[in-house]
């Protein structure tokens, strides 16, 4: 595995569809460019804010290929590998790595709001991974999932597999739990990260996090906060990230993941904001506050594009 330890601000890229619901890879490529060019640390792909669950395998394939070989190294990239089977999980993993990908993520396996793995099973799951690949893996302990991975689980994972030296914490607490993980394990992980759009970023980071996994909204505005954090700068950090706070808020409790697309189309970025059926629209109301607050802060996002 390489020696390089993953820190700071890793968006999701959203995926980009056209108007009747096809991939409009052109657009994917801009939208990631935008992402490189407002400074991120790296990009993480085919995550649930990414629509996921939404995509066909082919589509993923093609997806993970046109990004890899468009970014040609100039950030690192995480692909999303997650399912409920192992072996397919162990599969999608080592195809990431031949494509080039710098990192994997999975959540534990879950099916349904019933079907789960136990602990056994989910130790067995991130091992079959590990014995597939050769790069890091990061655990994305999320509520979409309905897993509940205790902190003893995970860094008991953390201690028998090398390669999982990352977490993405976004459980409610995930201050209290990011604290307590790192207090378990702290010198096995690499990568105590946070995501949730980055909703509780400052408690966070108090608590030990050294990266976090927003949307591709305002990742400018969240490497500032991350990079005044890191040196020391803790209330210039909060000065920023309280400005924004208002945006982020209304992505996490009123958008979800349309929040990105709607911007990026606003401002002239991608060519579509389209999510997949049956993910409706934005209410016309709702896009126009999020435009609204996005204006007044002069967000690169509606600019970039222009």
């Amino acid at each position: 595995m390489s020696g390089t330890v993953y820190a700071g601000v890793f968006p999701i890229a959203p995926t980009t569809f056209d108007d009747n619901g096809g991939l409009d890879l052109e657009s994917q490529t801009r939208a990631i460019d935008f992402m490189i060019d407002a400074g991120v640390n790296g990009i993480c792909i085919l995550a649930n804010y990414s629509e996921q669950f939404a995509l066909t395998d082919d589509e993923r394939e093609k997806l993970t290929t046109l990004i890899l070989d468009h970014v040609a190294g100039r950030v690192p990239i995480i692909v999303t590998t997650s399912h409920f089977s192992s072996q397919i999980a162990a599969e999608r993993s080592r195809r990431a790595q031949q494509a080039g990908a710098q990192m994997v993520m999975l959540m534990p396996p879950y099916h349904g709001a019933t079907i789960r793995a136990d602990d056994g099973g989910i130790a067995g799951y991130f091992q079959a991974v590990a014995d597939a690949i050769d790069i890091p893996i990061m655990v994305q302990d999320a509520p979409v999932s309905g897993v509940t991975l205790s902190v003893d689980l995970l860094a008991r994972l953390a201690k028998t597999i090398p390669q999982l030296a990352y977490f993405k914490i976004e459980m409610p607490g995930a201050a209290n739990k990011l604290r307590a993980l790192i207090e378990q394990a702290g010198d096995v992980i690499d990568g105590p990260f946070d995501g949730e759009e980055s909703i509780t970023l400052i408690p966070d980071l108090d608590a030990g996090a050294t990266g976090t996994m927003p949307s591709a909204m305002v990742p400018d505005a969240l490497r500032t906060v991350l990079d005044r954090f890191r040196a020391g700068q803790r209330d210039a950090a909060i000065a920023v990230y309280e400005r924004w706070l208002p945006l982020i808020n209304y992505e996490n409790k009123q958008c979800g993941l349309r929040a990105t697309k709607a911007l990026m189309k606003e401002g002239g970025l991608i060519a579509s904001e389209a999510v997949r059926h049956p993910t409706p629209s934005l209410h016309p109301g709702t896009r126009a506050g999020l435009v609204e607050l996005a204006r007044r802060l002069d967000a690169l996002i509606l600019r970039w594009g222009r």
